[in-house]
């Protein structure tokens, strides 16, 4: 009989134990292999080289964490049963099994607005049938079902495993340590109150103000990166251009399964989408944007081109919506450069908006030594929660480089 409690070998964690054998059969299934093929972070690593992590070592990651949790939370005495850690241990295994080619970037270009959690649960539940009904606490823990919150809590909320795992992993990767997290640390804060809700033991609230910044300067640094912003629109360009071809009768050369999505139209999920979506990955992306810049239809092939060749155009940002003269300026400019009358399609103010911390969504409670929660926020102790509750908006325009054809990239 095959030994399915393996030990992993992790860069950011170290060795990650598989404890149970029904995680290494999900470990083991098609649905979950292909997320080797896709990246943790998109593009990212078009301007932090190392960041070519996938969604594979994420999900390990996070399933570690997760055993480290419910570890601490038992040795403080709240009682845990077997099936309820296999089921958090499976849910949080499993939270982005949905994710499609470039994560977030493309899900709605693929399959019409469904958020990836929705193809996350659709997935689970396949598997459920496959495994006899194996996975259903873990799929009421996913769905915040589950009578006991602090798992759904653990899963998805504002300081949940998954976003301590990314956190510390896509700073090792990027190389941004602003991101770098003590994640034992926080793990070993945590607490379950009397109502049964996931809570942080008071002495703790700087190790969490700590987290909630140290995410803040992640996004602003690392994901809405200017020029990671960038990468990431250029790709929902590229494929909303391409379908717009096939849709006004053009051939593109791609693979079946992007081919399929390419000429599917607008229409509730049917069991042939969902199978040619799990057949998906980063490569049919990379493999149609090689093809496609050479295309005839020149906005297709110029979008490609920034990619492939990292030959990317020029941003400004900017903390204010740009003048429509200004944008208007550098379309004429971008017709003038390139010779083309349609520049207009080239030229684009893309908006990031961020909340670092929302006290009014899952807000995070310490625990106080008479038993009482407290909203952070709300706590004397606190030093940055009170700064870092006001949504930041940033502007990036993007237009052709007036050397588009030059050697010279700015990174």
């Amino acid at each position: 009989m095959q030994n399915k409690l393996k030990i992993i070998n992790d860069p950011v964690h170290g060795f990650i134990r598989i404890p149970h054998e029904i995680l290494f059969d999900i470990i083991e299934h098609p649905y979950f292999q292909r997320l080797r093929r896709i990246g943790q972070t998109g593009l990212l690593n078009l301007i932090f080289p190392g960041a070519t992590h996938t969604r594979f070592h994420h999900a390990l990651g996070a399933m570690h964490l997760m055993v480290t949790a419910l570890d601490t939370l038992k040795q403080k005495g709240v009682e845990i049963s077997l099936e309820e850690e296999k089921g958090a241990m499976l849910a949080i295994l499993m939270h982005d099994i949905g994710h499609g080619p470039f994560s977030h970037a493309l899900e709605s270009m693929l399959m019409d607005d469904w958020h990836h959690e929705n193809l996350s649960l659709l997935l689970m539940n396949r598997l459920n049938v496959e495994f006899d009904g194996q996975l259903s606490v873990a799929i009421e823990m996913f769905q915040g079902k589950y009578h006991r919150k602090f798992f759904n809590q653990l899963i998805s909320s504002q300081l949940d495993v998954d976003r301590l795992d990314y956190l510390k992993r896509d700073s090792f990767f990027t190389g941004v340590s602003e991101g770098n997290i003590n994640t034992q640390r926080i793990i070993s804060m945590m607490n379950v109150c009397e109502e049964g809700e996931l809570v942080i033991d008071a002495k703790g609230v700087y190790s969490i103000e700590n987290f909630l910044t140290a995410r803040m300067f992640m996004y602003w640094q690392v994901y809405y990166h200017k020029t990671s912003a960038l990468a990431e629109f250029i790709l929902v360009k590229i494929l909303e251009r391409a379908k717009y071809l096939v849709s006004q009768g053009f051939e593109l050369p791609a693979s079946d399964n992007l081919n399929y999505f390419l000429h599917r139209g607008k229409a509730a999920a049917s069991d042939e989408d969902v199978e040619r979506f799990t057949q998906l990955d980063d490569n049919d992306i990379i493999q149609a944007m090689k093809f496609w810049q050479n295309s005839d239809d020149y906005v297709l092939a110029y979008w490609c081109k920034c990619v492939i060749q990292r030959n990317l155009p020029k941003t400004i940002i900017s903390s204010h919506p740009f003048d429509e003269k200004f944008i208007e300026e550098k379309i004429k400019k971008g017709n003038e450069i390139l010779g083309i009358d349609n520049a207009n399609e080239l030229v684009h103010e893309i908006k990031r908006k961020l909340l670092p911390y929302d006290t009014e969504k899952q807000p995070i409670y310490l625990l106080q030594k008479n038993g009482t929660k407290l909203r952070l926020d709300e706590s004397e102790d606190q030093l940055l929660s009170g700064l870092i509750v006001n949504k930041t908006t940033r502007y990036i325009l993007t237009f052709p480089r007036e050397n588009t054809n030059g050697n010279l990239k700015v990174y």
